[in-house]
């Protein structure tokens, strides 16, 4: 087991906006405004949310928790709804040295933005995070926290290598110099998901530095339901084809192992109806997979002391990741080669109109 990251020096010199997407999180925002007063860093911040049109309380219950914890908070429109167009008015309104992003579904440590701080002056970087631990309460959450802790699933998390502090391809989170967006223009609005890996790729590409440093801790609370797990994944896998595509970047191979796998059993499974040869085929690889998913299983339910008991719930958690991600990438793959057949056979007449 780790150490405890060491304390940090209390740096007070630099203004930190904290800037949060929001879209009915009646139930979470009284913890993420905990986490804001909570805060140990001794300079000024700021909380900027973008409310993405709630239907819920989620507005009235972060003015009355900020009013009544003592912190200053903004609340800006986001009618567009989108993550990043979220993000992108919060930055808007930011008078800020540092940008740092919040999420509703994540818990901060108390150190969180004072290290966020540190690591920015000390490295220079243009954005700096930590690596995302997972937590759950509840049967079903904790579960997927057990699927995504594992190196079967949580696909595209960033993993505490054990290395205090190197450079990374992308963070979750993460504080910003506001300069970058100066640089490389804010997060991309057409995107439905995926924004950060997007960003983050340009900054990189930019000549800019992405790093993780583990002593900057967040805790991620996955969802409750496997079938939001299953589309949140698909959302993922969704929207990577059009980043893939506008960047000509293939971005990680293994984020396409489940893409492969979806299609092969999609293929095997129409092949099996007129061949024995198929479904002899389709059947070994459901049982290579059901196997491997039951011995990553039996591995993280260990590591995290879970009882048994929730078993089956990570191997469903497992399959949402991979059969949602993977689904999603084929979908956002058509989706690609359905733009460029459509702008193919556009007049540039109209293209350009």
């Amino acid at each position: 087991m780790s150490a405890e990251p060491s304390p940090a020096p209390t740096p007070a010199g630099r203004t930190v906006a904290i800037v949060v997407p929001m879209r009915n999180e009646e139930a979470r925002v009284d913890g993420l405004v905990a986490s804001v007063a909570a805060q140990d860093y001794r300079g000024s911040i700021q909380l900027i949310v973008a409310d993405g049109a709630s239907t819920d309380r989620s507005v009235e219950r972060a003015r009355a928790a900020a009013a009544r914890q003592g912190v200053d908070l903004v609340v800006v429109e986001n009618p567009a709804q989108r993550t990043a167009s979220g993000l992108n008015r919060c930055i808007e309104r930011a008078d800020a040295d540092l940008l740092v992003r919040m999420d509703c579904r994540a818990r901060f440590a108390e150190d969180y933005v004072t290290w966020c701080v540190r690591t920015s002056e000390e490295t220079g970087a243009e954005n700096v995070g930590g690596p995302t631990l997972v937590e759950g309460r509840t049967t079903v959450e904790r579960s997927v926290a057990c699927a995504m802790s594992s190196p079967f699933g949580g696909i595209g998390w960033s993993r505490d290598s054990g290395v205090e502090r190197h450079e990374h391809d992308t963070v979750y989170c993460g504080a910003f110099a506001p300069s970058v967006f100066d640089h490389i223009g804010g997060f991309d609005e057409s995107l439905g998901s995926n924004e950060d890996d997007e960003l983050n790729l340009r900054l990189r590409r930019a000549g800019g530095r992405v790093i993780l440093d583990r002593r900057i801790r967040l805790w991620y609370t996955p969802r409750g339901r496997i079938r939001e797990v299953f589309a949140q994944y698909y959302r993922y896998g969704l929207w990577k084809p059009p980043v893939m595509a506008r960047h000509r970047d293939v971005l990680g191979l293994r984020s396409l192992v489940p893409a492969a796998f979806v299609a092969t059993l999609a293929a095997l499974g129409v092949a099996s109806i007129f061949s024995s040869r198929a479904l002899v085929a389709l059947a070994a690889l459901v049982a290579v997979y059901g196997t491997s998913a039951v011995v990553f299983t039996a591995v993280a339910v260990r590591k995290r002391r879970e009882p048994a008991r929730i078993g089956p719930a990570v191997v469903a958690s497992f399959a949402a990741f991979h059969v949602g991600y993977g689904a999603g990438l084929v979908a956002g793959a058509v989706m690609v080669a359905a733009r460029r057949g459509s702008a193919a056979t556009t007049p540039a007449a109209h293209r350009d109109a």
